[in-house]
């Protein structure tokens, strides 16, 4: 890559200096580090495409590691749905690695800082530690336990490898400074005791590595190139590269950590911590509840792979967080399914149709085009009998001028088929229209080539014959939470916010040739949005998600500023 072929972001500028200044582009290594600990989501997403990205760019390799140092928290189910996630994104990492494959390398290493006095086994309780700690205006104070022996510390350290002790009683502790105006160098924890069963080691271990401990240490033995993390681990940085000095070898490359902003999405939380409490408290139907933030979430409503892609191109890469708003996204999801998906018919809110006029009994079987997006052009077949199924909203008794859909007296097109004209309808005992009558003119067929079929009308509705229309559970998604950034107010619980409204589920009637829809296809409803099918539909039962609407709010948002 040059700064000729393209504007370079400044992490790209960063390793562009680096290899200016000596560093051989075969020692590029990226990583995309998930601590499987829960589902991922569209903050990932962005980091999925900047280290994946990068690697693409610069034709480098990038490890996909799991840092699994907190079992208590960690599955496997994670573990899957995270390469799953990735590889869905289109991406394809070199190494498959564990910071789990370095657990005794790490023991090794801290061993060694004991044995150079500069680590420690504190057994004060957590309480004790969190007040001899200071504060960000106040320096610490020295642990009573900071000034043990190399030999208890080793003796102390090798018992709590060894599970002699319960959880709590000691922890091994960095001997940095406990005057540091970075707190997190004020001694930091290295190991802590931890009597969990580990998704991958089993009962192997007693004692955990802490993350800050094992990430950087991790990058190294991977010879990691360029650890890319979010900004909160700006303050972690300085321990980072103080870790890596007591063990740098000057043969090999020393990772270096730099921070890009976290791109948080609007009326979403991205916290995997609240995302949990959504799927616990039973406030979504789980992880990949298409309302979610997730990636498996997004999948599951119709979100294309390379529509979040070009949303995370579109973002970029920044040292400020912001706000993205969730339009945006929206606006690259509509784009890519504008290529890619069939134009299909489906009525949503129906009422009955009846063209009195059209022969009693008579069927006929209509071409559509699919998409007028591909090339070559494809079609299908779809049926038109005497009585259809169309919108409710597409018809009003008396409208303005301004409505070009059915009125009584008036002419619209159904798509693909006649010109109709509105006669009159027929209502229930509440005043409720139950049919609409009208004629059509037998000469107006679509593509026939007639000069009737020329004739230009105003309105084109789309429709569904009842005598064919497959019933489907279609579901109908809001904004999952009603507050832009609910997770702005810390004062206040963010679940707040939840839309009660987020998620309704209505049966709609679709044209036959959806009866072997696949899960997981996406089409557009003509008129209507973009809607994929659910993971759970069968051609028994028939289940859309809506993906998206077919109007572009994003421009609109953006033409005001």
């Amino acid at each position: 890559m040059s700064t000729e072929e393209k504007s370079l972001n400044f992490i790209e500028q960063i390793i562009e200096d680096d290899l200016n200044n000596g560093l051989s582009k075969d020692k590029l290594r990226f990583r995309f580090p998930p601590e499987p600990n829960g589902y991922l989501h569209v903050g990932h997403a962005s980091a999925i495409c900047l280290n994946f990205g990068l690697g693409l760019d610069y034709n480098a390799p990038v490890n996909l590691r799991f840092d699994d140092t907190n079992p208590s928290k960690e599955e496997q189910e994670y573990v899957d749905a995270i390469k799953r996630d990735v590889q869905w994104l289109g991406f394809q990492w070199d190494r498959e690695c564990y910071a789990s494959d370095y657990f005794q390398q790490l023991y090794d290493w801290a061993v060694a800082l004991i044995q150079k006095g500069k680590a420690y086994v504190d057994s004060q309780t957590s309480e004790e530690m969190a007040k001899q700690k200071g504060t960000p205006t106040q320096p610490g104070t020295d642990s009573p336990f900071r000034n043990r022996s190399i030999e208890e510390n080793l003796d102390l350290f090798t018992r709590m490898k060894q599970g002699e002790f319960p959880k709590g009683t000691h922890v091994l502790r960095a001997k940095i400074d406990m005057t540091s105006s970075n707190m997190l160098m004020r001694d930091p924890i290295i190991y802590r005791i931890m009597h969990e069963h580990h998704h991958r080691t089993g009962n192997d271990w007693c004692i955990y590595p802490m993350y800050d401990w094992a990430h950087g240490e991790s990058d190294y033995l991977e010879q990691i190139s360029h650890s890319l993390c979010t900004l909160e681990f700006l303050p972690h940085r300085e321990l980072y590269d103080w870790f890596l000095d007591q063990i740098y070898d000057e043969t090999k490359v020393r990772p270096k950590q730099r921070e890009f902003a976290r791109r948080n999405l609007s009326h979403t939380v991205v916290s995997k911590r609240k995302l949990l409490q959504l799927v616990e408290e039973k406030h979504v139907s789980g992880w990949d509840d298409p309302r979610m933030s997730t990636i498996s979430g997004m999948r599951r409503r119709g979100y294309p792979p390379m529509a979040i892609r070009n949303f995370a191109k579109t973002i970029g890469i920044a040292k400020r967080t912001n706000l993205i708003d969730v339009s945006l996204l929206e606006f690259c999801v509509r784009e890519e399914l504008n290529k890619t998906s069939d134009r299909v018919m489906a009525v949503l809110n129906p009422v009955k149709l009846v063209i009195t006029n059209y022969p009693e009994g008579q069927e006929e079987w209509l071409d559509a085009e699919n998409n007028p997006e591909a090339d070559p052009m494809t079609y299908r077949k779809v049926p038109f009998t005497k009585e259809l199924y169309i919108e409710r909203e597409d018809f009003k008794e008396e409208a303005d001028k301004k409505f070009f859909r059915l009125t009584l007296g008036t002419e619209v097109r159904l798509k693909n088929a006649y010109i109709i004209k509105g006669e009159k309808v027929i209502k229930d005992a509440q005043g409720e229209i139950t049919e609409i009558h009208c004629t059509y003119d037998a000469d107006s067929k679509s593509g026939s080539g007639t000069e009737a079929s020329m004739r230009k009308v105003k309105g084109t509705i789309h429709w569904v014959s009842i005598q064919h229309a497959l019933p489907a559970e279609v579901r109908i998604y809001d904004r999952l939470f009603t507050h832009e950034n609910p997770d702005g107010d810390k004062e206040v619980d963010f679940k707040t916010y939840i839309n009660p409204n987020s998620l309704q589920v209505i049966t709609g009637y679709l044209e036959p040739s959806l009866h072997q829809a696949q899960p997981g296809t996406s089409y557009q409803f003509q008129r209507l949005g973009y809607f994929c099918v659910d993971t759970d539909s069968t051609p028994e039962k028939l289940i859309f998600n809506k993906t998206v609407g077919l109007r572009d709010t994003w421009a609109k948002i953006e033409s005001k500023e």
